[in-house]
C-alpha cells in the first residue's frame, strides 16, 4: 500500500493559501510567549489577505509572475504555523533567544511578501499581457504591436525586478539587458515606462554583487542613448554615489560599465564637483593606471569631461594626473590615448606652468606619436587642439616648429572633418609667432587653404580661418599670395556683413586693412560691397571699421551723409 502524499499543489494558489493563513491565525491565538510580536504578525496577515484578494480579482487565482512568490509565501506560512505551535509553550525547546529570532525572521519575510504583492497589484501587467497578446494576434505582429509588446515586457521586467529572490531578479536583469541591447528603440520604451528609478533603487539597496553588476550594465546601456540621458541626470546624487562606489570596489566589468554611465553624467559642474569631492577622480586615475584596456579608455573619457571644470582641477593636481594621463596616452588603446590627450588639453588650457610641465615630461613627443599613428582623420582633432594650446606659449611654439609641426598642421587644413580644420587653423594662428614662421607657412600653401575656409558653411570655420589669415598677413609675401586668390578677398569682404553673426569682425577687418595698401585690392573690395558693410559697422562702432572705410576713399562722402 502506497504512503499517502501531501496534497500541496505544485503551484500554490490564492485558494490554497487562504486555509493556511486561517490555520496560522488560529494557532497565533494560542501562543504563550512573544505575544506582542505575534500580534504584529496577525496584523500583517490581515494586510496579506487583503493583497491576495486584490491579486485574485485582477490576475485570477494564479499567474506566472506570482508562482515563485506564492511558493515562498506558502513556505513562510507553513514555517510560521510550526513556529506558533512551539510558542504555545512558555518554554520552547530551542530556547527563547533562538525562538525570538525565528519569530522576527517570519515577521520580516511577511513584510517582503506584502510588499511584493503590492508591487504586483499596482503594476498592471496582468491586464496588459492579455491586451498585447490579443493585439499581436489581430495585427500579425505589426510594428505597433511590436512596440506594445516591448512596452508590456518592460513593465513585466520592472515588476520582476521589485519582487522575489535574488536569483529571480538576476534572471529579470539578464532579460532586461537582452531587451535593451536588441534595439535603442527598446531603451526609449523601457525608459518611458519608468525603468530608471527602479534600477537606481536596485543598485542602491541590493547587497548582491551580481545584481549590482547587471544593474550598472543596464544603466550604462541607457546612458549610451542620448535622448535618455536626462532621465539618468534626474536621479541626481543617489545614482552618482552608487556608480562611484562601484568604481572603488566593483568587479572589472562593473567598473567599466560605471565609467560608461559616468561619461553621460559628468558634463555638469554640479556633478563634476560631486565626483571630485567623493574621490571619483582618484578612482578613475587608478583605472587609467591598472584597468583593462577598455576600462582605461572609458575612465579617461570621464576625466576628459571633468577636466573642463576649473572647480575640480585641484583634485587632478593632488593625484599627479598629468603624469598618469601622459603614460596612458603613450601606451593605451587609440581611444584611451585620444581621451587622455583630450583630458590633458582641458587641464593645461590657460595654465602656462602646466603647459611647460607637460612639454618637459614628453608631451610633445607623445602628441607627435599619436598624430602619426591615428587610425582616422577624426581621431587627430584632439592632438591638433593640443598643438594649438601648447603653441600659445612662445617657448613651446619654437619647439613645435623645430619638431616639424608646421607640416603636420598645414597638411590637415583641407581635412574632410570640420573639427580638424578648425583646430588646424587655430594652431596655425598660434604657431605663426614670428615673421619667419609666417613666411614658412606661406610657402607651404597655407594661405590658399585658409582662403577656401573663409567660404566654409560653419561660422566657427570662417572665424578660425580669418583669425589665422589676419596673423599671416603680417608677412608681405603672404599678402601677395592672398591677393592672387580668386575668391579670397571677396570671401573676406562678405564676413564684414553684420548679418553674419557670431563672428568677430576684427579678423576680416585686419586682413582687408593689411592688403588695402594695393589700389587694385581696394577696388576689388569696393566692388565686393565692402563700403556698404563698413558703413554699417562704423555706425555700430566696431573697432577698425572707420579706418578701413576711410582708406577706401569714401570717408568724406560718408561724413556728409552723417551730418544731414
Amino acid at each position: 500500500m502506497k504512503e499517502s502524499v501531501a496534497e500541496e499543489p505544485i503551484n500554490p494558489t490564492v485558494k490554497n493559501l487562504q486555509p493556511l493563513i486561517a490555520s496560522l491565525l488560529d494557532s497565533i491565538s494560542r501562543v504563550q510567549i512573544f505575544k506582542g510580536k505575534w500580534s504584529l504578525i496577525r496584523t500583517k496577515l490581515t494586510a496579506l489577505e487583503t493583497q491576495l484578494l486584490e491579486f485574485s480579482s485582477v490576475a485570477g487565482d494564479v499567474n506566472p509572475l506570482s508562482v515563485e512568490l506564492f511558493h515562498s509565501l506558502s513556505a513562510t506560512c507553513s514555517a510560521a504555523v510550526s513556529l506558533a505551535a512551539i510558542c504555545h509553550s512558555p518554554t520552547p525547546p530551542d530556547g527563547k533567544l533562538k525562538t525570538q529570532n525565528d519569530v522576527d525572521s517570519v515577521s520580516a519575510k511577511l513584510d517582503n511578501h506584502i510588499n511584493d504583492l503590492e508591487v504586483l497589484n499596482k503594476s498592471g501587467v496582468f491586464s496588459e499581457s492579455a491586451t498585447v497578446s490579443f493585439s499581436a494576434t489581430v495585427s500579425n505582429v505589426s510594428s505597433s504591436s511590436r512596440r506594445e509588446s516591448v512596452r508590456v515586457e518592460s513593465r513585466n521586467l520592472m515588476t520582476r525586478l521589485q519582487i522575489g529572490s535574488t536569483e529571480s531578479k538576476i534572471s529579470a536583469l539578464d532579460s532586461l539587458l537582452e531587451l535593451l541591447q536588441e534595439d535603442d528603440k527598446n531603451v526609449l520604451i523601457a525608459v518611458a515606462q519608468g525603468i530608471v528609478p527602479i534600477l537606481v533603487r536596485l543598485v542602491d539597496s541590493s547587497s548582491s554583487s551580481e545584481i549590482k553588476e547587471r544593474t550598472v550594465a543596464a544603466i550604462a546601456k541607457i546612458s549610451s542613448v542620448d535622448s535618455s540621458k536626462h532621465v539618468l541626470l534626474a536621479e541626481g546624487l543617489v545614482l552618482l554615489n552608487n556608480l562611484l562606489r562601484v568604481l572603488e570596489s566593483g568587479s572589472v566589468f562593473a567598473k567599466e560599465k560605471s565609467c560608461i554611465a559616468l561619461q553621460a553624467l559628468s558634463h555638469s559642474k554640479e556633478n563634476a564637483r560631486a565626483i571630485g569631492s567623493r574621490g571619483g577622480i582618484t578612482s578613475l586615475l587608478e583605472i587609467c593606471q591598472a584597468g583593462t584596456p577598455n576600462s582605461q579608455a572609458m575612465a579617461a573619457g570621464v576625466l576628459r569631461n571633468l577636466a573642463v571644470f576649473s572647480e575640480v582641477k585641484e583634485h587632478f593636481m593632488e593625484d599627479n594626473a598629468v603624469v598618469t594621463l601622459l603614460a596612458l596616452s603613450n601606451s593605451g588603446t587609440a581611444l584611451a590615448q585620444e581621451n587622455s590627450i583630450g583630458c590633458l588639453c582641458n587641464l593645461i588650457s590657460g595654465d602656462d606652468d602646466l603647459k611647460l610641465f607637460l612639454a618637459r615630461e614628453g608631451g610633445i613627443e607623445c602628441v607627435k606619436n599619436f598624430w602619426d599613428s591615428a587610425p582616422t582623420p577624426r581621431n587627430i582633432e584632439v592632438v591638433v587642439q593640443m598643438v594649438s594650446i601648447l603653441a600659445s606659449s612662445p617657448l613651446i611654439s619654437e619647439v613645435l616648429v623645430e619638431n616639424g609641426f608646421l607640416n603636420h598642421v598645414v597638411g590637415v587644413l583641407n581635412c574632410g572633418v570640420l573639427g580638424v580644420r578648425i583646430a588646424a587653423a587655430n594652431a596655425v594662428c598660434d604657431l605663426a609667432y614670428s615673421i619667419h614662421t609666417q613666411k614658412e607657412l606661406g610657402k607651404m600653401g597655407c594661405i590658399s587653404l585658409l582662403a577656401r575656409m573663409l567660404d566654409g558653411k560653419a561660422i566657427e570655420e570662417k572665424e578660425a580661418a580669418a583669425k589665422a589669415l589676419s596673423k599671416l598677413m603680417g608677412y608681405t609675401g603672404n599678402r601677395r599670395i592672398f591677393r592672387k586668390e580668386e575668391k579670397g578677398l571677396t570671401s573676406a569682404v562678405q564676413l564684414l556683413d553684420p548679418l553674419v553673426l557670431n563672428l568677430d569682425k576684427k579678423y576680416p577687418i585686419s586682413i582687408l586693412t593689411l592688403i588695402g595698401h594695393s589700389k587694385k585690392s581696394r577696388k576689388q573690395m569696393m566692388a565686393a560691397g565692402a563700403c556698404v558693410y563698413l558703413q554699417k559697422l562704423v555706425e555700430m562702432d566696431v573697432n577698425g571699421a572707420k579706418k578701413l572705410y576711410d582708406s577706401l576713399g569714401r570717408g568724406k562722402l560718408w561724413g556728409v551723409f552723417a551730418r544731414h
